[in-house]
């Protein structure tokens, strides 16, 4: 009993003591009034009640923190126990997945196995169809009379006379219209003398004549991008004479990386600047190629490798295709046209890139993928393409004529060219080439208007699977009733 009594007094006097150092906190000190004392004991209960706040705050943080943590447990929980989520399936157009190597190397693998057991059989049944001699026949009707030779010699002259007229016109010893009128003369002949001795020599057969006519098609092609960039290049020296004076003559040689020489005109008028261009795989001349770093013996030999490997799987396959049937047009044209595209496009043309160092290997792209006709016709031979556009399409855009009427001029120009080189080989008119051409136009404007995506595509593969073939097959038709009806009767 006394010590509770003892206990309280203790604690009486603590809070006594408590409350009169709070009274006397309230006291002016050292000259103080008694208003800053208060003030600054409102300051000390505002900072008490915010301190107040953010425990709050903070414990409310935690709350939640917690709440959360809860439900990312039950959710992982779920999570784990479950195996179903939203998806597609991946062959949905929607699933966004696009890895089809493997069924692409299952096409492969089915392809090499399925040839692999023709060429067997065509082994077994016909022997080696690969002649050496058969293969000269196809370009010599008489071993002692080579005129597709001839005439691949005879072409020299008209690259010498291209040569030789663009000097005079930087000389200054023919004026523009002088000059203009040579070239005209030259490309004329160039597209008619070939075509005269093809029709008029008996001799020429018609692989031959194709072969002739394909590179003369070729050369006046180059030699009209030469004729038109080293025109451009006069017209630039003419405007910016005083400007350009130094950088155009060249007098100290500029090189690219590995000695690579940059020339400016009238410095690319040479034989050897004319001749890289007339074998390089390309169609506008330029002054100065991008060039590759060297040349790679596998890459080469890997495109010598797949030339050879498509010319024996052309024969060992379609020769007796042909023999054993009454009539030609069982002969599987689009499989020739896709062989063709990639000898040609891919494997010639690489190997003779990489021997000529051109660094430009953009041949062809992915015209496969066309939803519409016109991005297959500007997709499917860059070379030519290019060369339209620049020296065709642009030029005639300037000239003032909308962009319908530049478009069907090309396709005209297209058809022209289809048609000389088929009909003149085979001395036969039949405009099937020409029409075919032609009818690209409304096929173009019809799927462009009402057909897109696959079904534009399929548009696209059916008019290359049906269309181009067909006007073959009608050649082919022509050229068998004409040559061979009575043999079969």
């Amino acid at each position: 009993m006394g010590d509770s009594d003892a206990v309280g007094a203790f604690t009486r006097r603590r809070r006594a003591t408590f409350a009169a150092g709070r009274v006397a906190s309230l006291q002016p000190m050292n000259g103080r009034s008694a208003a800053v004392c208060q003030s600054s004991a409102t300051a000390d209960t505002s900072t008490d009640i915010g301190s107040e706040k953010k425990r709050e705050h903070s414990l409310e943080r935690a709350l939640f923190k917690s709440k959360n943590e809860k439900k990312k447990r039950r959710n992982d929980i779920g999570d784990r126990l479950s195996c179903h989520r939203t998806q597609e399936s991946l062959l949905t157009s929607t699933s966004g997945y696009n890895n089809y190597r493997g069924i692409l190397n299952w096409c492969v693998v089915m392809l090499v196995l399925s040839n692999a057991r023709l060429f067997l059989e065509n082994l077994l049944r016909y022997g080696v169809l690969v002649d050496p001699i058969q293969v000269v026949s196809l370009f010599l009707n008489d071993p002692y009379s080579w005129p597709a030779a001839c005439l691949v010699i005879v072409s020299n002259v008209f690259i010498v006379v291209a040569l030789y007229t663009e000097r005079q016109l930087s000389k200054g010893s023919f004026s523009e219209l002088v000059g203009f009128l040579v070239h005209c003369i030259n490309m004329a002949i160039m597209l008619t003398f070939p075509a005269a001795v093809v029709l008029l020599v008996p001799s020429v057969t018609p692989v031959g004549g194709a072969f002739v006519l394909g590179i003369y098609t070729i050369l006046f092609l180059k030699l009209y991008s030469y004729k038109d960039v080293n025109m451009w290049c006069r017209e630039l020296s003419t405007a910016k004479a005083k400007k350009l004076a130094r950088s155009l003559s060249c007098p100290s040689p500029q090189y690219f990386n590995r000695g690579d020489r940059k020339v400016c005109y009238p410095g690319n008028l040479t034989i050897r600047d004319m001749y890289y261009f007339v074998f390089a795989p390309t169609l506008c001349y330029e002054l100065n190629f991008p060039r590759s770093p060297g040349i790679r013996m596998s890459f080469l030999l890997r495109r010598l490798f797949e030339m050879v490997r498509k010319h024996l799987m052309s024969a060992s396959w379609m020769i007796p295709i042909i023999q054993s049937s009454m009539k030609p047009l069982e002969v599987p044209n689009h499989l020739l046209w896709l062989m063709f595209f990639y000898w040609f496009f891919h494997s010639s043309m690489n190997f003779t890139a990489e021997l000529l160092r051109f660094g430009d290997r953009q041949f062809y792209q992915d015209w496969w993928n066309s939803e519409t006709v016109t991005y297959f016709w500007q997709n499917w031979n860059i070379p030519v393409h290019k060369w339209c556009l620049r020296h065709f399409y642009k030029p005639l855009l300037r000239s003032g004529f909308s962009k319908i009427v530049s478009q069907s001029a090309v396709f005209f120009l297209s058809a022209f060219f289809h048609e000389y080189l088929v009909s003149v080989p085979l001395r036969m008119f039949r405009l099937w080439a020409f029409t075919g051409m032609m009818a690209q136009l409304p096929l173009a404007w019809f799927v462009g208007r009402f057909l897109r995506g696959n079904y534009g595509n399929a548009a696209v593969w059916m008019s290359i699977i049906i269309g181009q073939p067909f006007a073959v097959l009608m050649y082919v038709h022509d050229y068998y009733v004409l040559h061979y009806r009575q043999e079969a009767d």
